[in-house]
């Protein structure tokens, strides 16, 4: 199945308005049914363009049939939203991705050697260009844990004086840069901690007709923090993104920011509360409805006032 039978966007085309317009394209990672209904709704009304975001582990987790169906089933209009494989590990979980549907592919060779990682992508970008499909890579190293697939106990910042010759060998058509973001709940050490814009910056300079990507950007609002706590949890010295610091980064060519512990702090945030407060309930539907609803409000906060990207269709 190609893409375009789904009524999905080329990713590419998302991201180059984003960079015109002076915006980021939220990439929103889901996991069932509620996560996805959530962040359609969201999407459908802030009318902001939306990537939807599966790693790996989320593909294995729900199947790619019973994903695909979802999509098919999915409302949506046409042309707003992708579907993007986040951190593919091997051309092999790229070419599945391709094939079943999916819009875009992230290859994510930023462990590998750098000549591994520039003939691995390359041999992504082959394949997914023939179908018109959009192709994300990554140099430099995140930190923090994601998920089985996606976690690194280093970190090593983007450097720029690589960027256009990787750009050109590997044909990318989004790069994700490596500036001081890290994936998980806990992103800094303090809430002070900034994020490198003089790489950044230099990044931007040297390549200005790529749209850069930025993983590991959630902001950890306190108050789910606060929430979990309260009803149980056990979250401490989790620390995010400040959304001022995401807002200067679009400023430099980011035009897709990555939000994934968000949602997740919201959902169990919600469901904590709602099972504490209500001991009598048992139906899934109850708590499952109302989780999903916190996450749409949060991304609906967050499309309005970090990526910049609402009413832009």
């Amino acid at each position: 199945m190609h893409y375009s039978d789904f009524g999905l966007s080329n990713t590419k085309r998302l991201l180059m308005s984003a960079m015109r317009g002076s915006y980021a394209v939220p990439a929103f990672n889901f996991y069932n049914m509620e996560t996805l209904k959530a962040i359609l709704k969201a999407a459908q009304i802030t009318n902001s363009p939306i990537i939807l975001a599966v790693s790996e582990s989320a593909l294995e987790y729900m199947d790619k049939d019973i994903l695909m169906g979802m999509i098919r089933g999915a409302k949506y209009k046409k042309n707003q939203i992708a579907l993007h494989l986040d951190h593919g590990h091997s051309f092999e979980i790229c070419k599945l991705a391709i094939d079943i549907g999916f819009s875009s592919v992230m290859f994510d060779g930023s462990a590998l050697p750098l000549s591994e990682n520039i003939k691995i992508s390359r041999q992504v970008s082959d394949y997914a260009h023939k179908f018109n499909v959009s192709v994300e890579t990554e140099l430099g190293i995140l930190s923090g844990t994601e998920d089985k697939n996606t976690k690194s106990k280093i970190h090593s910042y983007t450097d720029p004086t690589i960027v256009k010759d990787f750009v050109k060998q590997t044909k990318t058509d989004s790069l994700a840069v490596a500036i001081g973001t890290a994936h998980g709940a806990y992103k800094r050490k303090n809430k002070n901690e900034s994020l490198r814009f003089d790489i950044l910056e230099e990044i931007a300079k040297t390549i200005p007709s790529v749209p850069l990507v930025l993983h590991g950007a959630s902001t950890i609002p306190e108050k789910y923090i606060k929430q979990i706590n309260k009803f149980g949890g056990d979250i401490k010295n989790a620390y995010g993104i400040a959304p001022a610091q995401l807002r200067k980064a679009i400023s430099f060519h980011i035009a897709k920011i990555n939000i994934d512990s968000d949602s997740r702090l919201a959902f169990t945030a919600a469901i904590r509360e709602t099972l504490s407060k209500n001991t009598d309930i048992f139906d899934p539907r109850k708590y499952l409805s109302y989780a999903s609803e916190q996450i749409t409000k949060n991304c609906i906060d967050e499309i309005q006032n970090i990526m910049g990207s609402g009413y832009k269709f």
